[in-house]
């Protein structure tokens, strides 16, 4: 009885959000494109709601409930969250806002992440937002931000890019097969990045109506 209550439960919330027929961007791009600046300029400009995949979880295990400590044991051992988990928090935090706009960065990660969001909350997003920066360019800024042991941080930095290219370019492709990917050059000055991203949020969803 109670795994049908809990179906019938998941359904409900997946259609609250479905009837309000949000508008969702995923936001993709290797650390150090410069997402975080953007997205902050969106939600300031565009009205948008800004939710990080890893803000959430980190928030969760805070709060010392049992899903929390769930993902910091999972965390510690070198486990994948399961992508089920990040989704519910996502969906929670966006029924909770109340609001129809999101900025989802950070996810979805992988394949995985993607085909699993699509099933849980029945939604697809309205497009991908790509940040699309040399690694070059991105080690620099990671490095420049990050003082300290500097060949710790360029293995890890590395590590990092690798996981990105092997792990969210499919996503990427994806998406964009079905148009829906809006690249951007984020190897330019913030000012010129925010221009291109101003040119691909005014006319799409800026609606008079």
């Amino acid at each position: 009885m109670g795994t049908v209550v809990e179906a019938a439960n998941k359904g409900a919330s997946g259609s609250i959000l479905q009837k309000r027929n949000p508008t969702i961007v995923f936001v993709l791009g290797g650390p150090g494109s410069g997402k975080g600046t953007q997205c902050a300029n969106i939600v300031q400009h565009y009205g948008y709601t800004h939710l990080s995949a890893g803000d959430l979880l980190r928030a969760e295990i805070k709060s010392g409930s049992e899903n929390g400590t769930m993902i910091q044991n999972m965390i510690k051992e070198g486990k994948i969250v399961p992508s089920e988990v990040t989704i519910k928090l996502l969906q929670r935090a966006m029924e909770e806002s109340g609001k129809d706009k999101f900025l989802i960065d950070g996810f979805p990660r992988n394949e995985e992440n993607r085909a699993a969001f699509e099933k849980v909350t029945g939604m697809e997003p309205s497009f991908v937002l790509f940040f699309d920066c040399p690694e070059e360019e991105m080690e620099r800024r990671l490095l420049s931000r990050n003082q300290g042991r500097e060949d710790d941080n360029i293995e890890t930095i590395r590590k990092r890019f690798k996981v990105f290219l092997e792990s969210s370019l499919p996503v990427i492709s994806y998406y964009d097969a079905k148009g829906k990917v809006r690249k951007i050059d984020a190897a330019r000055s913030v000012e010129e990045v925010f221009a291109t991203v101003k040119a691909i949020f005014e006319p799409k969803n800026e609606k008079a109506d």
